[in-house]
């Protein structure tokens, strides 16, 4: 049985899994982990009532399992999975006008090489992407004009001095992880990048051309889990800038207790500061490792006032209040059923829209779609 408190479970959409959804207006977007299925497009004008009005596929080998859409412009990330991609479709990005949900069109699209592009910010001119780029090992950050969607151009990069193997650098992390940009999110004339293994950085983009590094802090390796997502607050709590940032309950360096989110104060943006955690309350009893995907995942990019959703892998949605920074408290939460043949979900990724309602994926099943007085 779902279990659930301060929340209302209003619809449950069944769909392939996916890695991310976002709304836009009154239309929901889902894209999956899997080909064949590449993107979804659900009318949720009644959310008791959800309709699909589209899919898009995916060839053999891709995924595009994340989405943003904004001002009538859709795009969606072009990654290969493991190596059997074929290399004519290419990773990059797919850009569509879907003015009509129920009839997307594609009119663009943006090429790079190696596995393509895994996740990014979006805001209707630019995007902020975590693409492979020849030359570079692992993801780097890059700005993408798309003033013209069918003609996207680069306007400045961004990495780890040592990613650049083609410009010669030294390369100084033989014993360590690859370095890997995860995505930016964009606040400001700031992007707050997670780097996976590589911790965050904070970067001005004030001179979008010439990215430059602010700072930077790394919880590696004291803490085995990646850094998959760097969210600050708009505005200040208890006087100081906030920023959240969320590991990922995978890729552990070791077997090691299920990850937590951290929350920093970045009122000094030179020097980051930790102030607190939260994890789910009986998620890490006595810190004994537990299986992949039972800890956190990922907040919503998308939220009002100090309280945010989070997709809590195998503890579904999570309601976190951060008005005290300093010690985030949880008002509610919804743990859905597994989906049929598997002994526990994963919620992947949650949203909420302009009614305040929120959508949850699981990456193997499934969006629920779901009310909280909190939201």
């Amino acid at each position: 049985m779902a279990k659930a408190s301060n929340t209302e479970h209003l619809a449950h959409i069944d769909c392939p899994g996916g890695g991310q959804v976002w709304v836009d207006g009154t239309v929901l977007y889902v894209g999956h982990m899997r080909e064949p299925s590449g993107t979804t497009i659900i009318d949720v004008a009644d959310p008791k009532k959800p309709k699909i009005l589209s899919r898009i596929d995916m060839p053999q080998g891709w995924h595009s399992h994340k989405v943003r859409v904004a001002e009538g412009i859709m795009i969606v990330n072009h990654e290969r999975l493991g190596q059997e991609g074929d290399e004519e479709f290419g990773g990059g990005l797919g850009i569509y006008d879907v003015a009509d949900p129920a009839n997307p069109k594609q009119i663009g699209k943006w090429r790079t090489q190696g596995r393509g592009v895994h996740r990014y910010d979006f805001d209707g001119r630019y995007a902020y992407i975590s693409p492979t780029v020849e030359g570079y090992i692992g993801n780097i950050v890059m700005i993408l004009d798309l003033a013209d969607p069918t003609k996207p151009l680069e306007v400045g990069r961004w990495w780890i001095p040592g990613q650049w193997q083609a410009g010669g650098e030294a390369y100084p992390w033989d014993d360590w992880t690859p370095p890997r940009c995860h995505h930016p999110i964009r606040v400001g004339d700031r992007l707050y990048v997670s780097y996976w293994h590589h911790g965050f950085f904070i970067l001005d983009i004030s001179d979008m051309a010439n990215p430059k590094a602010i700072s930077g802090l790394n919880t590696s390796p004291n803490f085995p889990h990646p850094t998959h997502t760097c969210l600050p607050f708009p505005k200040p709590l208890k006087g100081r800038q906030v920023m959240i940032v969320a590991d990922e309950d995978v890729a552990k360096l070791w077997p090691a207790a299920p990850a937590f989110t951290w929350v920093f104060d970045i009122s000094n943006e030179h020097n980051p500061i930790p102030i607190s955690t939260f994890q789910v309350a009986g998620v890490d009893p006595d810190g004994a490792p537990q299986p992949a995907m039972t800890g956190c995942h990922q907040p919503s990019e998308r939220f009002v006032g100090t309280v945010v959703p989070f997709a809590w892998f195998a503890q579904g949605l999570r309601l976190i209040d951060f008005a005290d920074p300093y010690s985030p408290q949880e008002v509610g939460y919804y743990e859905p059923d597994p989906p049929a043949g598997f002994e526990r979900g994963s919620s992947n990724d949650v949203t909420i829209d302009d009614r305040g309602l929120i959508y949850l994926v699981d990456r193997q099943n499934g969006v629920d779609i779901i009310s909280s007085n909190f939201i």
